[in-house]
This record gives structure tokens, C-alpha cells and sequence, in this order.
């Protein structure tokens, strides 16, 4: 006999917020040394839920992976880190030819600016809410749920949103907004944090539920 699958969350905006996880220039911008091709598909969704949370007065929260100063066991697993490529290192600055200008390469890609009163993670792993702030301010805002959009779906995006679960929110993947250089593994991570972790909404069935 098969588990049955837990009641639909009760999603208010009133007491979510969203979370949008390393959509950064050497991410998302063409070229750039950790290229996803399909973030800059998610960008327009992205930006439609930040309006709604925006006028909801409801707390945007960007993440940000940095390089740290030291050699630690990730680097291995990224090694477009090191010298001389630098990536994602704070203060670095590159030159990206879809934008035909340098740009800061930790920094979050010009379509998706961070406006003042939005809060800005940055991170030294995979996780949002691993050592850093991420939970002082969700609480700071009563917060219960979790919406993530963000790259990449099967790292830093999974993480995230099991770390969320794990702390208690109930969170929500958003399937037209997150994004990875694998489909498949894109495909089977949102089929599996929908049986076991949260819930995984394309972006206008998310709005229409808490409009």
C-alpha cells in the first residue's frame, strides 16, 4: 500500500518569502566559466514573483555563492575557482560579451537588481542556511513558507530547500524558475523533493493559489 501524500500546504503570502538562489553573472551570463544556459529562461518568471512579493511587502532574499580566501574541499569539486579564472570571488571583476561590459562576477545579474530593503546572502557552500543569517531573518519576518527559485536545481537550489524543510518551513520549489545544465537531473530532483520535502509549483499556478 503506497504512503499517503500530505494535505496541500495553506500558502498565504502573507507570511512567505522568497528566496532566489545564486543567480549571479558567472551563472547566468552567456560565456561566463559556470554557465547555466536555461537561468536566463527563469528570469522572467523570477521577476514576476518578486513584484508580487515586493507589493505584498513580503521579504526577497537573494543568495550569493562566494569564493572564500582559502583552498576548502568544494573547490575540488569547482575548479573554475582557482586562479586565474577566480569565479565568483567577491571584488572580481569580468568582462561578459552578452552584456558587452565587465561586470562584478559574484555580483547579481543587472535583470534581476537587488532593490534596497531586499536582503543578500552570501554563502560558502551549497546551502542558504548553512552558517549563515538565512533564519534570523526569515523569522525577523514571521515567516512559515519558503518559495526558492534560482540555479542550480540540483546543488545549491536542493539544498536550500531541504535545509528549509529541515528548519521547520514549508517550501516551495518553483519549477519554471529554477534551472540546470542537466535536465534529467533537474527533472528527477523536482519529483523528488515533491514526494518527500515540499512542494514544487510552476510560478503562475503559485500566484494564481496565493492571488
Amino acid at each position: 500500500m503506497s504512503a499517503k501524500s500530505p494535505d496541500p500546504f495553506q500558502l498565504r503570502l502573507s507570511s512567505a518569502a522568497f528566496v532566489i538562489v545564486d543567480m549571479q553573472n558567472d551563472f547566468v551570463r552567456a560565456g561566463a566559466p559556470l554557465e547555466v544556459p536555461d537561468t536566463r529562461k527563469t528570469i522572467a518568471p523570477i521577476q514576476e514573483v518578486t513584484r508580487a512579493f515586493r507589493r505584498a511587502g513580503r521579504p526577497v532574499v537573494y543568495t550569493r555563492f562566494v569564493t572564500g580566501h582559502a583552498e576548502n574541499l568544494l573547490w575540488k569539486w569547482s575548479p573554475q575557482i582557482y586562479p586565474p579564472v577566480n569565479c565568483c570571488r567577491l571584488g572580481f571583476r569580468r568582462y561578459y560579451a552578452d552584456l558587452a561590459a565587465e561586470r562584478e562576477c559574484a555580483a547579481v545579474v543587472d535583470e534581476l537588481a537587488v532593490q534596497p530593503g531586499d536582503a543578500v546572502v552570501d554563502k560558502y557552500g551549497y546551502g542558504a542556511f548553512f552558517r549563515t543569517n538565512l533564519v534570523d531573518i526569515l523569522a525577523s519576518q514571521k515567516t512559515d513558507t519558503v518559495v526558492i527559485a534560482g540555479t542550480v536545481t540540483q546543488i545549491c537550489v536542493e539544498e536550500t530547500g531541504r535545509e528549509s524543510f529541515h528548519h521547520g518551513f514549508q517550501t516551495v520549489l518553483l519549477s519554471d524558475a529554477v534551472s540546470s545544465f542537466d535536465p534529467e537531473l533537474h527533472a528527477a530532483t523536482l519529483k523528488n523533493f515533491a514526494m518527500k520535502f515540499g512542494m514544487v509549483l510552476d510560478s503562475r499556478r503559485f500566484l494564481r493559489l496565493v492571488g
